[in-house]
């Protein structure tokens, strides 16, 4: 057998790269993590997901956007806020992940090296540091975690200042008074709708018709209406011809002849893998268009079995919750230890405002596929909780089996909508039906009773079940009929999609 370096050797320290260090450290593995930057926890930490989140909620706590349904629109926690006020937020969080993440490298004995890592061959990896040096390390199996990078087109003028794309967004020197946001695309339609919170005029432009199309329509459509009463200009429908830095303000020219004028711009409109320096060639892998890799959604193996890729890298569904799971499964497979399979439901969450996230299948999905169903709708308003918080908006949707009674798809859009969408996950994963909703008493005043209302919704609507029947029929009419009150279990084994 020869001798490696490492039993693993993961490029990108990212949340799938992360789990899959640790999960072979834990399992006594030889480990390494190479990232190119000389701090650990790449897009995500840095300029992804932990930065937006962190800008989303500082946001909202210094303009008070939470209590204005109580104390009035022109009401302030801080009457002016800077770019230097949201900056300070987001370094401390980040300084404390990254700490964080070096504290479990060290305490699981992870080795860590920075620098350009590139394939030279089957086997090797060869690292070039900031300093102009050179090593080559060797490893039995690579696991390749290097995320994404912004698109940039070349029609687009950016300057890192008034034209940025999503990693220089937040290193803005001033808050601007109008934003154009390219792409309404998760992250463009994230930030386009923090910054309105922020009372900052904001263009949305979108060339399709719809926008986030994964997506449930009721859901996007009373999405829509909030944020547009927020303040967001949406134009959808119609390509850019055209993005000119004017020195005072950057002009947008659309194809239907309309145009579009803001102090700054922000481009969101896509990403890509970033594996264009990693000479997949010498290993024989190659990439789509996109720069993303193909794996075997099993076990993250590649086209080259001792080579695994997790994480944005391979595309749908790019989520750091995803890749965490990801990458923890790739580096079981990857030393041969035997792990459970992965959860067909997950919950998507995007961190707008207002938030949306949903779990299971979409309205539309089951359409298309001839499913019946029952819907059960419930507004945040109809709540106590919601009435305490000052909610005036705020909705959950909750589709249900009309053959099994089972939850197909959870949909929330409001406050607290990434947090309420685990019970949903939860219930779907046990196969649970409709019944679980109308039986069980959930806290009050909460926004989770939303669940209960909605429950309800569907239920009062549903077919009554033989068994409820049985229950409220006199004992010996029960007796006569010669059928069991008990619950038929014949559902358990069908497909959520029934």
């Amino acid at each position: 057998m020869t001798d490696f370096d490492y039993d693993l050797i993961i490029i990108g320290s990212g949340p799938s790269g992360r789990t899959a260090a640790i999960q072979a450290a834990k399992l006594k593995r030889r480990v390494l993590v190479i990232d190119r930057k000389d701090r650990l926890g790449g897009v995500s930490v840095h300029t992804g997901t932990i930065p937006s989140k962190t800008l989303r909620e500082t946001v909202l706590n210094l303009t008070g956007w939470r209590e204005r349904s109580f104390y009035g629109r022109s009401y302030r926690v801080k009457d002016t806020i800077k770019a230097e006020d949201l900056k300070a937020r987001l370094h401390m969080t980040l300084d404390h992940e990254v700490d964080v993440l070096e504290h479990q490298f060290n305490r699981n004995h992870v080795d860590t090296l920075a620098g350009l890592a590139h394939f030279v061959g089957p086997n090797a990896v060869e690292v070039e540091t900031e300093a102009g040096d050179t090593t080559i390390v060797t490893s039995e199996k690579f696991l390749i975690a290097t995320g994404t990078r912004t698109y940039r087109p070349d029609y687009v003028p950016f300057n890192g200042t008034t034209v940025v794309d999503g990693d220089e967004f937040l290193e803005m020197a001033e808050i601007p008074r109008s934003l154009i946001v390219v792409g309404a695309g998760v992250i463009g339609v994230e930030y386009a709708t923090m910054f309105a919170a922020l009372d900052v005029r904001v263009t949305l432009v979108e060339p399709r018709e719809t926008f986030l199309d994964f997506i449930d329509r009721t859901l996007i459509q009373e999405f829509t209406h909030q944020i547009r009463e927020n303040g967001v200009d949406l134009r959808l429908g119609s390509a850019i011809e055209a993005i000119e830095d004017e020195g005072e303000h950057i002009e947008v020219t659309l194809e239907n002849g309309r145009h579009v004028r803001g102090e700054m711009l922000l481009f969101a409109a896509g990403r890509m893998g970033n594996t264009e320096k990693l000479n997949l060639k010498a290993v024989g892998l190659e990439t789509d268009h996109r720069g993303r890799l193909s794996v075997k959604r099993s076990t993250y193996q590649t086209d080259v079995p001792y080579i695994y890729a997790t994480g944005d890298v391979i595309g749908h569904p790019s989520l750091a919750s995803t890749s965490l799971q990801q990458g923890r499964v790739a580096a079981c497979h990857a030393m041969e230890v035997p792990t459970v399979p992965e959860s067909p439901w997950y919950p998507y969450g995007i961190y707008s405002v207002p938030e949306m996230s949903t779990c299971g299948m979409s309205e539309e999905e089951l359409k298309q596929r001839g499913v019946p169903y029952e819907v059960g709708i419930a507004r945040f308003r109809e709540t106590s909780r919601g009435h305490i918080m000052g909610l005036e908006h705020g909705m959950l949707k909750m589709l249900f089996s009309l053959k099994t009674r089972r939850v197909l798809g959870v949909q929330i859009v409001g406050e607290g909508a990434t947090e309420l969408i685990h019970i949903a996950q939860a219930v779907l994963n046990l196969q649970g039906t409709v019944d679980y909703f109308v039986q069980n008493t959930f806290n009050y005043p909460t926004l989770a009773e939303a669940y209960k209302i909605a429950g309800l919704d569907a239920f009062n609507r549903m077919p009554i079940p033989d068994e409820y029947k049985m229950m409220a029929a006199p004992k010996d009419a029960a007796d006569k009929s010669g059928k069991s009150a008990k619950a038929d279990a014949s559902g358990a084994t069908e497909t959520a999609a029934e």
